[in-house]
């Protein structure tokens, strides 16, 4: 007989021929260990719901500023975040088709700007890192050869691409199939934030800001702060690279550079990163002067935004949205 066998005969034997108070207080001895068991598993259940793991789907679970973005983990954080919008679109009834009507296109697609001659589509919305992009993108358009000069100086005026809105609707559909269509993104209150810098001069204090955007709703919102999906159609608009503000210096240059871009090609420097930390900070400070009830309100606001993007580390994130203003 091989040794585990006998040793297993051995237990067996001196269990059954043993008496019946050393059977009982291995009974007790197994029952408190199965207590105990159960008692570190009840724990760990709560331990994970309440320290829920990392997210993960984009640059803001996993990268740190400081570590170098390699062209492999752009692509595989791209396919996470389009994953992700294509799961908010199979469960939404948002526009997925192009209008047939010229007139009904071209106000679905109002904020889609082009580039003919790179080949490129991007939704144009203030206050998400957009302007060092066009900037790069009118100076390539310019030149008949892609060298810059170093540093870049900036163009005295921005905006000269055309909007998709006024070609025609074949022109549009075939653009939409053919060229690169790029999206940036950007915290909803990060964007509320930058707004509301801008119109410092309004005499608002930033809760009576607040107040009026929600008393207005987001059918009547300003672009500035009017929320993505209804400005940028990602469920119409089969988006080939979603760009997060915050990380925009290497996401773009990997972009540029997979386009074709030489390396010998100095690409101007994005400041995103530096801002994303400094709002970080004032974000804190604003939100404190918000109620929890207008917090929620903010969050159902944007509702469609998180379910898109899902902006993991914004401060309006996970917060139950409560509808209305009242």
């Amino acid at each position: 007989m091989s040794g585990p066998r006998l040793l297993f005969a051995v237990v067996v034997r001196s269990w059954w021929g043993s008496s019946e108070m050393p059977k009982m207080r291995f009974l007790l001895r197994l029952l408190t260990l199965a207590l105990l068991c159960c008692l570190s598993l009840l724990w760990w259940g709560h331990f994970l719901r309440s320290h829920p793991p990392q997210r993960r789907g984009d640059l803001e679970a996993d990268m740190k500023d400081d570590l170098p973005l390699t062209l492999d983990t752009l692509l595989h954080v791209q396919q996470l975040r389009k994953k992700t919008l294509r799961s908010f679109c199979s469960k939404t009834a948002k526009v997925t088709k192009l209008p047939t009507s010229q007139q009904q296109a071209a106000e679905v697609l109002s904020r889609i700007a082009v580039s003919t001659k790179l080949d490129f589509l991007y939704c144009q919305v203030p206050a998400i890192g957009l302007e060092i992009w066009e900037w790069l993108l009118e100076v390539l358009e310019k030149k008949a050869d892609v060298t810059l000069e170093v540093p870049v100086r900036q163009p005295q005026q921005r905006g000269l691409q055309k909007r998709l809105s006024e070609y025609n609707l074949t022109a549009m559909e075939a653009m939409l199939r053919s060229y690169t269509k790029v999206l940036f993104i950007r915290d909803p209150f990060q964007r509320l934030i930058s707004a509301y810098m801008q119109r410092l001069v309004d005499g608002l204090t930033f809760k009576e800001f607040i107040q009026s955007i929600l008393n207005r709703g987001p059918q009547n919102a300003s672009m500035e702060w009017k929320p993505l999906v209804s400005l940028c159609r990602p469920c119409l608009i089969q988006y080939d690279y979603v760009m997060m503000f915050g990380f925009l210096n290497r996401e773009v240059h990997h972009l540029m550079r997979r386009m074709g871009l030489p390396m010998d090609f100095h690409l101007p420097e994005f400041t995103d990163s530096q801002i994303r930390s400094t709002y970080s900070w004032l974000s804190e400070q604003l939100l404190s002067e918000l109620s929890l009830k207008e917090r929620r309100q903010l969050a159902h606001f944007y509702r469609w935004d998180f379910a898109a993007f899902r902006f993991s580390s914004s401060l309006l994130w996970d917060l139950p949205s409560t509808e209305g203003s009242k």
